[in-house]
């Protein structure tokens, strides 16, 4: 008697989109995963004041400024989450980090006080510090300044120590036990060798 046959079971696709699980606030808002600030996408499930230090630009001291600022501004909680914040409060969240003067920020907190086109004290973020950073380390090579004759032999510009620190290639004047015994064992068959030609030598001239 003939077995029936076992229809293939069809299994059935499970997309990887539909098992992420979205991240809810407590308050009951959902959390964008990724928030675009200045250039940079930063972990949307971030209180505001840590992802701010993720910014170019921005640092420790500063991030604690800006995040009271942004919370008087937009009336919102200081520890909320990056991405509870809409597109309209990121934009005002931009805007106070590329101004901070405006909104009460020191100027010697700034990290281009007296800029050498404008004479301004300004603050920069993002992409436009890593382009005005470059063009400086250019035209200090083209001035031929210290600094942009360290920086065009590659060696370190702010006064460091040279000698055991920043090397390249091979080591100078260091040489470890193996290396030296090594040396010895293969120079010592070499002088034995010239101590017997050297009798040799003395017999011929006689």
């Amino acid at each position: 008697m003939a077995k029936p046959e076992k229809k293939p079971v069809k299994k059935e696709a499970t997309s990887s989109a539909a098992t992420v699980k979205k991240v809810v606030s407590k308050t009951g808002k959902e959390i964008r995963g990724i928030v675009r600030i200045s250039g940079r996408d930063l972990n949307g499930t971030l209180p505001l004041e840590r992802a701010l230090t993720r910014v170019k630009g921005v640092g420790e001291r500063l991030a604690v400024i800006a995040t009271g600022i942004i919370a008087k501004e937009l009336n919102v909680p200081q520890d909320i989450y990056v991405g509870e914040l809409s597109e309209e409060q990121i934009d005002r969240v931009e805007e106070i980090l590329n101004h901070p003067v405006k909104y009460g920020v020191p100027s010697w907190m700034l990290n281009r006080r007296k800029d050498i086109e404008s004479g301004l004290d300004k603050h920069l973020i993002g992409t436009d510090l890593t382009f005005t950073v470059r063009q400086d380390i250019e035209m200090e090579k083209n001035i031929n300044t210290w600094i942009g004759y360290r920086h065009n032999y590659g060696q370190k510009v702010r006064g460091q120590h040279t000698r055991t620190t920043g090397r390249k290639g091979m080591t100078v004047g260091v040489l470890r036990k193996a290396v030296i015994a090594k040396q010895g064992a293969a120079a010592a068959p070499a002088a034995g060798g010239q101590a017997a030609a050297a009798p040799a030598k003395k017999e011929e001239k006689k």
